[in-house]
Parts: C-alpha cells; structure tokens; sequence
C-alpha cells in the first residue's frame, strides 16, 4: 500500500424522512474515515447500520446531506473516477434474456472496450470466476451463487483501480466463497483498492486489511486485522465486532 488515500469521506451525514408522519431519522451520523491505494477496507454492522448508503454516496449515487466525498482525488460520482472504478450492488439487476457472455459484452461495450479487447477480456474473467462452462446459458436459468460471479465478473470488465461491492459472498456456497477470497487476494496482489460490506466474518478475516464498525450510522471503531489477530484483546473478528456492535 502507499500513502495515498483514494477514498475520502468526511462528516457525511443522511437523513431519512418516513412516509409515516414524516418522522426524520439519520442514517448516517457524523462518518469520517479515508481508504488508502491498494488497500482492502471491510466495512462491517448489523442490518440497517448504513452500509449500503456509505457505499451509494461514495460512489456518487446518492447524495449526502452533509460532509463532503472525494474517490480518486475527485469529487464521488465524477464521470472521470467512474470509468476507474468496478460496482457489485447488494442487488444486481440482470438482463434475463441474455446470455452470461451477452450480457458482459455489453458491459463492455458500454465501457467502450475496443471491439478486439473484448473478446479476451471476458475469456479470462469468465475462467476467473469459473462461468466459462455457463457463459452461453441465459441468464434466468442462472442459480443465484452464477448470478454473483457473473456480477463480480461484470464489476471487474474495465479493469477498475478500486472496486466497490456490497456483500459480494451473499448467495454463494463454500465453494464460492473460497473462490471469491482467491479473486480478492489476486486483486490485491495486482495492486487494486476493494472497498466492501459484508457479514461473513471469517472471510473478511481472511481478506482485509483494516475494518471498520458502522453501528446506528455511527463508524464506531476502525482497527487493522493484524492487531486484532495479534493480541488485541479479542478471540477473533467475531469477539472484536459484537464487542463493538453491542456498545
């Protein structure tokens, strides 16, 4: 890692007004913190903490009703730091119609890949995330666990700088886990910055270098895996994140 930080946010505060007697609450309270180039930062919390909005408003999806964002030295959702950058929603919504490999064409059409790259482009991300034998199937014949390498696959077509995914592992088997936390250790070895949620804990233990605690839109605590590893007090993640999350 070097000294760069490539995400920034500071102050961010959301709020959200409910249908219901317009009541307001925040969502996110006061949430500072700066993710260094070539870093995987995990964010972690319990449902409804603001994961996802923290993940929105860097990406420039959302806006914060104060703080300020910057991704790449610009401001979050510059069209510029957009085209460097790789998303996987909680969510992905797919073309059903197409096929894995239509689909991802025309991911990379909309990148503007060059017609001669696409077609190796997609040969090595469909053996990465092991989709080759599936790729010509439509995708409403996909399981929900192809459905998520297909999406990482798709987050990873213009070979982004950082990449964003929002509980990546979700709808995946043992299998599919491992295989995720391989690609997240080669993309950290190529020297890429992956920003992601999640709650399964012991593979954020195996692949980050540093988390953070969202609790009730408040970031709580940040600490290195190292020292939690090391003797920080804790048995493992799960003992340092209950810790945090029940204060």
């Amino acid at each position: 890692m070097t000294g760069l930080n490539v995400i920034e946010a500071r102050g961010l505060c959301k709020d959200r007004v409910s249908s219901f007697l317009l009541k307001r609450s925040m969502v996110l309270d006061n949430l500072s913190l700066t993710v260094k180039q070539g870093e995987t930062y995990g964010l972690l919390g319990p449902n409804g903490a603001g994961k996802t909005t923290t993940v929105k408003i860097l990406l420039g999806l959302m806006k914060p009703d104060r703080g300020e964002v910057s991704v790449l030295g610009k401001t979050a959702g510059d069209h510029s730091s957009l085209k460097r950058i790789g998303f996987l929603p909680e969510n992905p919504y797919f073309y059903s119609h197409l096929t894995g490999l239509e689909f991802l064409e025309f991911i990379a059409r909309l990148f503007g890949l060059k017609r001669f790259e696409i077609k190796d482009r997609i040969k090595d991300l469909l053996r990465l995330v092991s989709m080759e034998a599936d790729a010509n199937k439509p995708m409403n014949k996909y399981s929900k666990g192809m459905l998520q390498r297909l999406g990482i696959a798709q987050s990873l077509i213009n070979d982004p700088d950082i990449l964003f995914w929002d509980e990546p592992m979700s709808g995946l088997d043992p299998i599919g886990r491992r295989d995720v936390r391989e690609i997240i250790n080669q993309l950290k070895r190529n020297g890429k910055t992956i920003f992601f949620n999640s709650h399964l804990l012991p593979d954020v233990n195996e692949v980050c270098d540093r988390v953070g605690v969202l609790v009730k839109g408040r970031l709580v605590t940040e600490e290195k895996i190292s020292n939690i590893d090391q003797g920080g007090g804790y048995r493992d993640l799960e003992d340092f994140f209950l810790a945090q999350a029940e204060r």
